[in-house]
């Protein structure tokens, strides 16, 4: 299979993740301004996960464009990723409807922090598959992001029990660390014309 079936099959599901979430925002009972009170945990929870769908499928698309083959390794990692991506309009809903309680926040966070991981494994398959010398293996470095995104989602799900509002900052903080671009691998393409 070719990387431009696998991009624009990757993209369909997540658009279609885009839509199971906004369609699961509710419409206002009432005209006053008031009416838009309760509604506000559900949108700001589709706004964070709006944004992070945004990041994986920028990141998604310079990954696969640093990538030269696409092995079965690489299918199934990517079938991984997409799997625990699809789990975010539940827990989205979930966290949002219920007002940011413990046991949702938490679930959020582990459904971020598996994404997280399963995005490495993609990574990982796409260096066996293109070998240790390929751009993506030059490009990534120490990936200071990908370390420390982890942490923070374990530190999410752990305080969500404890603190209430601290995941949710700490999931807007990852966020915000990676709605930067990360332009690691374009500076590595570049200069090859890749």
């Amino acid at each position: 299979m070719g990387k431009t079936r696998l991009e624009a099959f990757s993209d369909g599901v997540l658009a279609i993740i885009i839509t199971i979430m906004v369609l699961e925002l509710k419409v206002p009972h009432g005209s006053e301004i008031s009416a838009l009170g309760p509604l506000m945990p559900p949108f700001l929870s589709y706004v964070l996960s709006f944004i992070y769908v945004g990041i994986y499928w920028n990141n998604h698309h310079h990954l696969l464009h640093a990538a030269k083959h696409v092995s079965g390794g690489v299918l199934w990692a990517n079938l991984n990723l997409l799997f625990w991506l699809s789990l975010l309009p539940f827990a989205t809903g979930w966290m949002g409807e219920n007002h940011f309680a413990a046991l949702p926040s938490a679930v959020y966070g582990f459904v971020l922090l598996m994404a997280a991981i399963s995005y490495y494994i993609l990574q990982l398959r796409i260096i066996a598959a293109d070998g240790s010398s390929s751009v993506l293996s030059r490009a990534l470095g120490s990936d200071w992001k990908g370390k420390l995104s982890p942490l923070i989602y374990i530190s999410g799900i752990v305080l969500s029990f404890c603190v209430p509002w601290v995941p949710q900052a700490l999931y807007v903080l990852a966020a915000l660390i990676w709605l930067v671009p990360d332009r690691r691998i374009e500076r590595v393409i570049e200069p090859h014309g890749g």
